[in-house]
């Protein structure tokens, strides 16, 4: 059955305009933004292999949207990938815009949206001032599945260029597996040692994969 045939108080559309998108379970929401299911399967329905497919919303956000769906076209996919995109431009907004960070938890959430979907391991920095707001992040370093290579004067020039005092670096391991390399810790001190030249401070430095994202500062590499 099409959600055409549904009766109105039931269909997505509908009920998001009548009582408010909070209404809405997380398929549903998907069914909005979708328009349409694919053939023999409804959007509601297609919203739930996507979040089953990816293992829920938090994971869907930082996912290659919709990537290895049949049957979903470059439409749909484009959609997708845009509401993602915007969900984490929102993040890093909030992120900007709020208080000082306290723990490591408070950047977590958005690195993970900005990294863990990548198929390849990259570099990020967020830049912030003396107490711990958030001036600018930026992807520094890009590599392939292996790894990054890390150039400690180029991380220096971009902390000069935002007038930093301290960073959290943050960088993915697309295997999945976030645990901190002995090539992660090696440049953590040698990039730590590099910005105590210019007085900026190393507050962490998170790796991401699968799960949550690991705090080598919490883990006492720092």
């Amino acid at each position: 059955m099409s959600i055409r045939d549904w009766p109105a108080d039931e269909r997505p559309r509908e009920k998001l305009l009548a009582h408010g998108p909070a209404t809405l379970a997380d398929a549903e929401l998907l069914a909005v933004l979708l328009g349409s299911g694919i053939r023999g399967k409804s959007a509601v329905a297609l919203g739930r292999e996507l979040l089953a497919g990816a293992g829920g919303l938090g994971a869907l956000l930082a996912a290659d949207a919709g990537a290895g769906t049949r049957g979903l076209g470059p439409a749909k996919r484009a959609r997708l990938a845009a509401a993602l995109e915007l969900a984490r431009r929102c993040l890093a907004e909030e992120l900007q815009r709020g208080p000082p960070l306290a723990s490591p938890q408070d950047s977590a959430a958005y690195l993970k949206a900005r990294l863990a979907h990548l198929p390849y391991e990259a570099f990020l920095c967020l830049f912030l001032d003396n107490r711990h707001r958030v001036l600018a992040c930026a992807e520094l370093f890009r590599g392939t599945l292996d790894g990054a290579a890390v150039h400690p004067r180029e991380v220096v020039r971009a902390c000069l260029k935002h007038n930093a005092a301290a960073v959290i670096f943050a960088h993915n391991h697309p295997s999945g597996v976030a645990e901190p390399s002995a090539a992660d810790r090696a440049i953590t001190r040698e990039l730590r040692e590099a910005l105590g030249l210019v007085g900026v401070r190393v507050l962490d430095h998170l790796v991401i994969g699968a799960g949550p994202p690991v705090s080598m500062a919490a883990l006492g590499l720092l």
